[in-house]
This record gives structure tokens, sequence and C-alpha cells, in this order.
């Protein structure tokens, strides 16, 4: 059997495993165990043992419980309300400040967490209900809970960035640097869209009334210490290591800590709250590990089949595509793929065979894991079964039906293409932050 058969028959026997509503890691895993022990007999055993000591090694990766705990800290301790209530009367005044607000709410969840989940589920629970509360129409604010919540997986630290850089072989200091302007750029782009947008229909985001914009303004100095909270936490993380420092480990290491002597001195921190953070970091911490154990795997038994090398030739000397051409039927199919599977699941699935044709293209890796991320936040919010899509509809109240999920969703993919493309058209967008700080 031919190298492209094997490829493809690896392919399909995981895709079919995954629609039967097996696990991602075991679908994964167990494809690419057997293909190993077909192919080479008992020594293709030695891929996966070989995986999962590469992955016991791989030190960057205790960063991983350190963002996911620092998260749930700021879920459970009702950090991310106080946030809202300084967006609520700051940003209140002016037609659709509720909406900008829940984007800056997301940015700074974001740059406290990782997850897009995380930001999604304070997002519904938050500000959506105050919105639909305040008038807002139903329509818009969907879609900027959706398209805020996005933004965890590429402003840093980027849970999904840590994963890609361990199946890429990439530094994760200068993927999290590459996404902090694209990231920042989509927010301001969110944000200018709901103002226009607001200004035009006042309608869909009236000014909070004239009687709850009268606080003082002791009140509103006392309520910016909520929004300086995350800045300060991010800042006593991300500025000993872009520095030199610290490592990236015992830069989240200090970020978790800070967080939690945060919720300490609030008052927030009991034992529940703790209990609880430690559940769900241990839970979603074991559960990347088996994910990218599967991938690791997975990416080994590729290597010895040589399948990336034949797949490039067809490509380009059979096909005779241009790299740019190939790119973009790569993030096409990203986009096809989040339609059904989220994006851990996307990565692990074609980072195998994507992330070597990328190199032998000529392609930055660094650049190709922010446009990788941003197609995969498109991805999210892409119908008929994108992943944001349920999430909403799960977290949302009643009233929210699904066709108001799907319509709302429009505008902001519109804005995250440009985004795309704009990043894609001018690589140093991503590139410049890590090149100047690494090149120092």
């Amino acid at each position: 059997m031919s190298q492209e058969m094997i490829a493809i028959l690896m392919f399909s026997s995981m895709m079919l495993m995954l629609m039967t509503g097996q696990r991602v890691f075991g679908a994964i895993g167990a494809v690419a165990t057997i293909a190993a022990v077909t192919l080479w007999g008992v020594g293709g055993t030695d891929l996966p043992f070989s995986a999962a000591m590469k992955l016991m090694k791989w030190y960057p990766l205790l960063t991983l419980p350190m963002f996911i705990f620092m998260g749930y800290i700021l879920s459970e301790s009702k950090i991310a309300d106080d946030l809202y209530r300084m967006f609520h009367v700051w940003m209140g005044p002016i037609n659709g400040g509720l909406a900008i607000g829940t984007i800056g709410l997301m940015v700074l969840v974001s740059a406290m967490n990782g997850l897009s989940v995380a930001g999604m589920a304070i997002g519904a629970t938050i500000a959506l209900p105050e919105l639909l509360r305040r008038g807002y129409d139903k329509r818009m604010v969907t879609g900027v809970v959706q398209a805020g919540s996005s933004l965890g997986i590429l402003v840093p630290p980027s849970v999904v960035l840590v994963l890609y850089a361990m199946i890429a072989r990439q530094p994760v200091g200068q993927l999290w640097l590459a996404g902090v302007f694209p990231g920042l750029m989509m927010a301001s782009m969110f944000v200018l869209y709901i103002y226009i947008r607001c200004r035009l229909q006042p309608e869909l985001g009236p000014a909070l009334p004239a009687e709850e914009r009268q606080v003082s303004t002791g009140e509103k100095v006392r309520l910016l210490g909520a929004g300086i909270l995350p800045i300060v936490i991010f800042a006593t993380m991300m500025v000993p290591f872009v520095n030199g420092w610290t490592s990236l480990v015992e830069s989240s290491a200090i970020g978790a800590m800070t967080a939690f002597l945060a919720a300490v001195v609030k008052g927030r921190m009991n034992r529940e709250v703790f209990e609880t953070c430690v559940r769900q970091t241990l839970a979603i911490s074991c559960m990347f590990m088996w994910i990218i154990l599967a991938a690791l795997c997975f990416g080994a038994v590729f290597d010895g089949l040589g399948a990336v090398r034949a797949i490039e030739g067809l490509f380009t000397e059979q096909l005779g595509l241009s790299p740019w051409t190939i790119l973009i039927l790569m993030q096409l199919s990203f986009i096809l793929m989040g339609t059904f599977l989220d994006d851990t699941a996307m990565l692990v699935i074609v980072a195998p065979l994507y992330v070597p044709l990328v190199s032998a293209l000529g392609f930055d890796l660094i650049w190709y894991g922010v446009l990788y991320t941003i197609t995969t936040q498109i991805a999210y919010m892409t119908p008929p079964f994108g992943y944001n899509l349920f999430l909403m509809r799960a977290m949302a109240p009643p009233e929210i039906t699904l066709t108001d999920i799907y319509r709302s969703i429009g505008p902001f993919v519109l804005v995250m293409v440009v985004a795309l493309t704009i990043v894609m058209l001018f690589p140093q967008i991503a590139l410049w932050l890590p090149e100047y700080v690494y090149g120092k």
C-alpha cells in the first residue's frame, strides 16, 4: 500500500471514530498506535512510548496547569463581576458602551485565562443578562459575547498556542508575543464595529439613563481598581519573562500565585472556591496532556511514513499549486473542520501534516501559529456546527433562540476574516514583537 493510501486510511479511520462520539485523544491515539504496530510490528510500540517520554520531559508544559488555575481563580472568586461593574460605569453613557465594555472585559479575561470557554461562561452569565436588561438588541449582544470570548485563544497566555508550540516544536514565548498585536487589533476592530453600528442605529445599544450615570468621581476611581487588577497580574507575569529575569514556567507560577493572593486580599477565597479551582485545573490539565500525547504519537507515525513529503510533492509538483494557494486551502480546511470539531481536535488531527508542509513551503511557523489561531476563532463561530454556537445556546437565556445565535455572528465573522487577511498580507503585525524581544 502506498504512503498516500496509508495516510488517507489513517485520517478516515480517525474521523470515523470521532463521528461515533469517541473521545479525541482515544480516537487519535488508538489509530496511531494500531498503525504503528501494523506497519512496524512490535517495534512500533516504541513510538507511543517515546512520545510519552517526550511529553514528560517538555518543561514548558508546566505552564498549562498554572494558567488554567489562574483562569478559574478569576471566574470562581467573582473578580470578573468587578470588572464588568467598572465597564458599566465608565462606558455606559455612550451608545453601545456596555457592548464595548464587554469586549474590554473579554480582553482582560483572556489575559488572565487563555481559554475561550471560560470567557464564554463569564460573558454569558455576567454580561449577557445585563445587556438584555438594558434593552440591547439580543442578536447583536449574542454576537458580541461569542466574538469576545474567542479572543481567549489568541491573546496571551493562550493555552491553544502552548499546544501548538509543543506539536510544532516552536518557543511558547515567541508565539504568545506574536498573538499580542493581532489579538488587540481584532478587539479594536470589534469595538469599532460596535461603535459605528450603534451610532447609526442607537436603538441597538441604548446609552444608560441619566439617573444611572450619576456616580461620584470617587466611586469611578475606586472601580478603576477592578480594571487595574488584571493588568497588574498580567504585568507581574509577563514583564519578568520578557526581560529575561524569569523563565516561562516561573512566570506562569508568579501569575497563578498573584491571582490567588488577589482573591485572598479581596476576601473571595475560601475552601469551597479553592477546591473547585484545583479540581477543575486537574481535570482540564489531564485532558490536554492526553490529547498532546496522542498527537505526538500520530505525528511520529506520519514522520515514519514520509507521508508529509509525499503530499508536499502532490501539491507542489503534480498539481503545481503555489505556496500561497496551498496555505489558503489549509485555512479553508480549518474552517470546514471547525464546523464540527473544537480547536484542540483540529490541531492534533492536521498538525502532523500541515506544520511540516508549512515549513517546507518556506513560511514562518510562528506566524502560521497566529494564522491557525485566528482561523480557529472563525471556525468556532461558523454554522452549522460551530463550537461557540452551541456553547452559547447552552448558556443563553430562553428568549435567545438558535436562529438568533446563527444570525448574530455574521458581522463578527466578517471582521475576523478581514483581520486574518491583514495578518496574512502583513506578517510583521505578528512577528515584530517576538523579533524585537528575542532579537535584543
